[in-house]
C-alpha cells in the first residue's frame, strides 16, 4: 500500500532585535553569557509591571511577512497563552493567535523534481521562554532555570502542510533560513539555538485529500535532526497505517542518539492554552504609511538575485542558486566579477565555489573573514585569462594567498611562477625532451600515440608547471608530426 506523508512545519526565529520583546532587557548571546544577567521585573514575571512592544521587532516581522508575500493585518491581537512550565516566569506566554501580525503568504522551493509553492498559513510575534539545564549529581538530579532567553523576540512561521517529503522540508527549511539572513532579521546561527522547527507529520493513502491523525516533533534545532524525525516518523507511521493501527496525536520529542521519535505528552489543542487577549496592551495598528515604508527597504531577495544572476551573467539555475545560497558569498562574487572584467562569469562562479570554498571548508572560515579579498581572487582570474599563470599555478598561488593574505603579484613575482608562453623557449625545450627520449619517440611513431600525455607531462615537468598548457601542447604536436612525415617520405 502506498502511502503519501503530509507534514508542515513551524519555525520559530529569534530576531536581532537590541532588547527584548516587551522590555528594555538587552539581547544576549545565551551560549557565551552568565546565567541571569538580563532580567528584570518584566520578563521576570513580577506582579504590578507592564509590558512595551519593541517596535523593532515588529518592523523584523513586517519584513519577513511582505518578503513571504503575506496579507499583513491592519490591526492584530497580543494574547496570553497560559500553560505552567519552570522556565515560563509569568506563567503564560504572550503571543499572538486569533489575529496574527500577516497571514497567506507563499515561499517558493526549489528541489530535483522542479520548483513548487508551499502556502504559508501565519507569520506572527512572540516571546521565548526561559532555558533549563538539567543536572544530574549522584543521587541528587535538579533543573537550573536561566531567564537570559525569557522575553527574546520570536517570530513564528507557521506553513500549511504542503510538504510531502523530506527532501521538501530540508529545501523549505534551508531556504527559509536563507532569506531570514538576506533580511537581516536572524543570524541563522543553528548551534545557537536562533533558529528552531516543529514538525506536524502525518501519513494517508495516496489518493486521499482528507488528513490523518498527525503529531508534533518539538524543537528540532538542526537541518539533521529535522529531516531524521521527518523520515523516522514516516516510517513509523506508514508502518502503523499498514498494520490498521491508529497513530496517537501527541508530542514527540526527538533523541538523536538512538535515531527515533519518543512521546513527551498528549498532543494539546488550542483551549488547552486557554487564550485570550493580553489585557496590558493594546491592539497593534500597523499603518499603510508604515507597511510602505518596510516594502521599499526590502533587499534584493533571494529569489530575484538567482534570476538576475542567470540573466545578467549568464549562469545556469544550479550555479546562481549556490551562489545566491548566502549573501555573502553573492556579494563576494559579483565583487570579483567588477574587479576582473576580462575574465568570463562562469569561471569566476567556478573559482569562488571551487577553489575558494575548499580552503574556507578546510580551514572553517567563512568567507567573510578570508584574507583574499574579492579584487584579490579577481586580479588573479585577470592574470590567468591573461596567461601571465596557467591554472595549476594559479591554484598553488590561490592557497598562498590564502594563507598570507599576499597579493597574487607578490607571490608570482618572488616566486618566480610566470608562466612560459615564449614559443621559441617551449619549442627548445620540447625538442630536448624528444631527442632525450628516442625509444619513447619511436613508439610514438610506431602508432602508441598515447605517449604524447607523456612527452606533454615530461615537459611540463621540466618547466615546473609554468610553462603555457596550450603552446606546449601545439609544439609537440607538431614536432611529433614532423617525425611522423619524415618517416612517411622515407618510406616513399
Amino acid at each position: 500500500m502506498g502511502f503519501e506523508p503530509v507534514i508542515g512545519l513551524e519555525v520559530h526565529a529569534e530576531l536581532l532585535t537590541r532588547s527584548k520583546m516587551f522590555c528594555p532587557c538587552p539581547v544576549v548571546d545565551s551560549t557565551q553569557s552568565a546565567p541571569n544577567v538580563a532580567v528584570c521585573p518584566i520578563c521576570a514575571g513580577m506582579p504590578g509591571v507592564l509590558p512595551v512592544v519593541n517596535r523593532q521587532a515588529v518592523d523584523f516581522g513586517l519584513r519577513v511577512a511582505l518578503a513571504l508575500e503575506c496579507q499583513v493585518a491592519s490591526t492584530s491581537i497580543f494574547a496570553r497563552k497560559n500553560y505552567f512550565y519552570p522556565d515560563l516566569p509569568k506563567g503564560y506566554q504572550i503571543s499572538q493567535y486569533e489575529f496574527p501580525l500577516a497571514e497567506h503568504g507563499r515561499l517558493d522551493i526549489h528541489t530535483a523534481g522542479g520548483e513548487r509553492q508551499v502556502r504559508i498559513r501565519r507569520v506572527h510575534l512572540e516571546e521565548d521562554t526561559g532555558k533549563l539545564t538539567h543536572v544530574n549529581a549522584g543521587e541528587e538530579s535538579y533543573s537550573l532555570v536561566d531567564l537570559n532567553r525569557a522575553g527574546v523576540p520570536l517570530l513564528e512561521i507557521v506553513s500549511e502542510p504542503d510538504l510531502h517529503s523530506v527532501e521538501e522540508v530540508r529545501a523549505y527549511a534551508t531556504q527559509l533560513r536563507t532569506l531570514l539572513r538576506y533580511l537581516q532579521v536572524n543570524s541563522g546561527d543553528m548551534e545557537k539555538g536562533v533558529i528552531r522547527f516543529e514538525a506536524n507529520v502525518s501519513v494517508r493513502l495516496r489518493g486521499e485529500t482528507a488528513l490523518g491523525t498527525r503529531v508534533e516533533i518539538k524543537n528540532l534545532n538542526s537541518f539533521r535532526a529535522l529531516e531524521r524525525s521527518v523520515a523516522f516518523e514516516i516510517v513509523r507511521q506508514s508502518a502503523l497505517a499498514a498494520a490498521g493501527t491508529p497513530v496517537i496525536q501527541e508530542t514527540l520529542g526527538w533523541d538523536d542518539a538512538r535515531g527515533e521519535t519518543y512521546s513527551q505528552r498528549s498532543k494539546e489543542e488550542a483551549h488547552d492554552y486557554r487564550y485570550f487577549p493580553e489585557p496590558d496592551l493594546p491592539p497593534l495598528v500597523v499603518e499603510p504609511e508604515w507597511i510602505e515604508q518596510v516594502r521599499r527597504a526590502l533587499p534584493e531577495l533571494p529569489r530575484a538575485k538567482v534570476a538576475r544572476f542567470q540573466a545578467q551573467y549568464g549562469l545556469g539555475a544550479y550555479d546562481a542558486s549556490l551562489l545566491v545560497h548566502e549573501a555573502a558569498t553573492a556579494d563576494y562574487f559579483e565583487a570579483v566579477i567588477h574587479s576582473a572584467p576580462d575574465v568570463p562569469a562562469k569561471i569566476a562562479a567556478n573559482w569562488v565555489q571551487g577553489e575558494l570554498f575548499g580552503l574556507l571548508n578546510q580551514s572553517g572560515q567563512a568567507i567573510e573573514t578570508t584574507r583574499i579579498s574579492p579584487g584579490a581572487l579577481g586580479g588573479l582570474l585577470q592574470r590567468l585569462a591573461r596567461g601571465e599563470v596557467n591554472a595549476p599555478t594559479a591554484k598553488i598561488v590561490l592557497a598562498e594567498m590564502f594563507a598570507t593574505g599576499q597579493s597574487s603579484e607578490e607571490i608570482i613575482t618572488a616566486r618566480g611562477l610566470r608562466q612560459i608562453s615564449d614559443l621559441d623557449s617551449i619549442s627548445r625545450l620540447v625538442s630536448r625532451i624528444l631527442d632525450e627520449h628516442p625509444n619513447e619517440v619511436r613508439a610514438y611513431l610506431a602508432g602508441k600515440e598515447s605517449l604524447s600525455n607523456w612527452f606533454f607531462g615530461q615537459v611540463m615537468r621540466e618547466a615546473r608547471g609554468q610553462a603555457n598548457p596550450q603552446v606546449v601542447q601545439a609544439e609537440l604536436n607538431r614536432q611529433l608530426a614532423g617525425g611522423l612525415r619524415k618517416i612517411s617520405h622515407e618510406d616513399a
